[in-house]
């Protein structure tokens, strides 16, 4: 095992592997990031996003940022979709530059159900798998704002909303992309249909834990009729808390089973977010929540959240992950490979302009060839 300043040849990180069909010369995964920078009426990706992207292509694979799969999935201001003929296109300037530069792009698909807000749908309620309030915040044009008691999906708006995947999924082909990532993860609406305090359906998706799974199944269904299932990942939460969401015994059986089911989908990796109350533990602490689920899924496993170019290499030398997945490191590191294969120190990233600002912050972090 290395250190910070060990050498490509023998870092765990550094060494290629094949995700389902997806060759990554390296285990550095860019994990997807809410930046909001779509400051266009289309919600539509622009060259600033196609610089961005480009900029990070050193990384194995890069992960987008969440995209809107409809324009009743949106919770959050200037976050782009991928619904429109606009947003494609401008995806496609994205993924264009990132192989340009070397790098494989995969589009995150995403849905926040009953955390979105009147406000971003014209006055509409959102829709939920029930009238549940599910006690959250939603970032509004004017604000954070608390989540309203949503409307109950209707078996009509259920199929509605899986043809929505299956067209962003379409999109997402055209625009280029290498494949496509589900979004299961935090409070938004697939992580909803899980929770039995937000979920009290008594149709077919409620009422037990297979039938609550069955959201997620069928979109996973619909994306699949696009994509092979080896160019599909799907991201999950299992230790997401907070509101009415908790990361009880009875919750971490529940996504157990649904993991299991995964197994039988041959898909190109499952992305797992960690446990945050494990961050300031030790690496022990750290790893054991991937552990858990590894045991469970034979697929390729990333994992995310917290991780050091130590830990990263530890785990996967362990066997737990077959890649790590970087959030804010890649803010500030474009380069952020090749500091971990040099021993580069890496560069702080300023917080006040991650979701705020156009170039400040987001396309303007030099690289160390830069200085």
């Amino acid at each position: 095992m290395t250190s910070q300043t060990g050498t490509s040849s023998v870092q765990p990180l550094l060494q290629p592997v094949r995700l389902g069909a997806l060759e990554l010369p390296n285990r550095v995964v860019m994990a997807p990031m809410t930046r909001a920078r779509a400051h266009n009426v289309d919600l539509a990706p622009t060259e600033l996003q196609a610089t961005y992207y480009a900029q990070r292509a050193g990384a194995g694979l890069i992960i987008s940022e969440g995209t809107w799969v409809n324009d009743e999935a949106i919770g959050y201001i200037n976050v782009p979709g991928i619904y429109s003929e606009a947003q494609t296109i401008g995806w496609t300037k994205v993924t264009e530059a990132v192989h340009e530069a070397g790098g494989q792009i995969v589009s995150q698909l995403g849905h926040v159900g009953a955390v979105s807000h009147p406000d971003h749908l014209g006055g509409r309620l959102p829709a939920g798998p029930s009238a549940v309030n599910p006690g959250e915040k939603s970032f509004t044009p004017d604000g954070p704002k608390d989540t309203v008691t949503p409307r109950a999906f209707t078996a009509a708006e259920i199929a509605d909303t899986l043809a929505g995947y299956r067209q962003a999924a379409v999109n997402a082909r055209r625009a280029g992309f290498d494949g496509v990532e589900i979004h299961a993860q935090g409070s938004h609406l697939i992580p909803q249909f899980l929770n039995p305090h937000l979920n009290r359906r008594t149709d077919a998706y409620g009422g037990s834990t297979e039938k609550r799974a069955r959201f997620l199944l069928d979109v996973l269904d619909a994306v699949s009729d696009v994509w092979g299932s080896d160019r599909i990942g799907v991201k999950l939460s299992p230790y997401w808390a907070g509101g009415t969401f908790t990361a009880d015994e009875q919750t971490l059986a529940d996504y157990d089973q649904v993991i299991k089911k995964l197994g039988d989908s041959d898909l190109a990796y499952l992305h797992l977010l960690g446990r945050p109350d494990a961050l300031t533990g030790t690496t022990e602490e750290r790893i054991a929540p991937f552990a858990r689920y590894r045991a469970q899924y034979q697929g390729s496993l990333v994992a995310n959240l917290g991780f050091t170019q130590d830990t990263g290499n530890e785990i996967i030398a362990r066997g737990v992950a077959d890649a790590v997945s970087f959030g804010a490191p890649f803010i500030g590191n474009p380069d952020l490979v090749e500091r971990f294969a040099q021993g580069h120190p890496l560069a702080e990233s300023d917080r006040a302009t991650y979701y705020a600002g156009r170039t400040e912050g987001y396309t303007d972090y030099p690289t160390i060839a830069q200085g």
